[in-house]
């Protein structure tokens, strides 16, 4: 299948706000089709660096037309990042949003807008996918994932009628096979908005272990910063913004022993440097960046 265009959220905003040596080292966290990568690198000096993470083998695969010394990448989740040695690097971007060819691609079964196996892995090389997870799990599973990742308050009736389908001899195995699932369960919709978004937002985050990995980068990258380097994230949706602010509000906000109340504060290891939304031409431009929050740190010397 012909590779699909993507176009970077919040592009100029993010490399800006990260690159603040042109000879420093920087991590992509998320190569995608590397419009962030390119950026930086257009910004660096010859003696700059980029190492970039991806678990999408088709993303990896890509990033062979990158011929630039200077870029090197790994196939491997951005948690792994914390193989790093400490303060090595003087930037770490993380871009949470799923690629736009890996949502318009049938195959891998991110989209309800389209038939194909439901798969939803970001790579599709390791792991079960949707739907043989959801040939074994019992409805108290589906709805705790549904409900939990998808904020979903008809959680339970879409479970259960999931594994009714299960138990009927025709278990969940397309996108549309669940599409058709979840429009019979729940009763009322949001306007403009297909009735299976949230579900499929939560498979797919459960299936990839998204937050998991998203708490596991942000201790890594807060290892791996070197001071005055800078921590740009950029999320897609209030469950990975609120992961993202309150670890950043967590490690920038002084805390006092109340046992020892004369004691100096704690050194507090990031500063909070601000939040970022999509310009208005932006979302006209690029409707998928309407949800973008970006937020940015600094890492101080303690």
């Amino acid at each position: 299948m012909t590779d699909l265009a993507h176009t970077t959220v919040l592009l100029e905003e993010a490399v800006d706000a990260l690159v603040t040596n042109p000879l420093g080292v920087y991590v992509d966290g998320t190569f995608g089709r590397g419009g962030h990568t390119r950026r930086i690198l257009a910004k660096l000096a010859p003696e700059g660096r980029v190492l970039a993470f991806d678990q999408d083998p088709q993303a990896v695969a890509a990033a062979a037309e990158l011929s630039d010394p200077r870029f090197s990448i790994r196939h491997a989740n951005f948690s792994d990042l914390a193989q790093l040695p400490p303060e090595s690097v003087d930037g770490v971007l993380l871009d949470l949003g799923v690629s736009s060819p890996q949502i318009d691609s049938p195959e891998r079964g991110f989209s309800f807008r389209f038939e194909g196996p439901l798969d939803m892995r970001m790579d599709p090389t390791r792991g079960p996918s949707v739907a043989d997870w959801l040939a074994v799990a019992s409805v108290r599973e589906i709805a705790e994932v549904i409900r939990d990742y998808g904020e979903e308050r008809f959680a339970l009736p879409i479970a259960k009628a999931i594994v009714a389908r299960r138990d009927s001899g025709q278990p969940v195995r397309t996108t549309t096979d669940l599409v058709g699932v979840v429009a019979g369960a729940v009763k009322t919709r949001e306007a403009g908005q297909n009735p299976a978004t949230r579900t499929f937002q939560a498979l797919r985050i459960f299936i990839n272990r998204e937050l998991e990995s998203l708490d596991a980068a942000l201790a890594a990258a807060l290892k791996v910063l070197r001071p005055g380097g800078r921590l740009v994230v950029i999320a897609f949706h209030s469950l990975e913004d609120r992961i993202v602010k309150r670890f950043i509000a967590a490690h920038a906000r002084e805390t006092v022993d109340r046992r020892l109340p004369f004691a100096p504060p704690k050194a507090l290891p990031l500063k909070a440097l601000g939040r970022v939304r999509p310009s208005e031409a932006e979302i006209q431009a690029n409707p998928r960046a309407r949800s973008a929050v970006m937020r940015v740190a600094e890492k101080v010397a303690t």
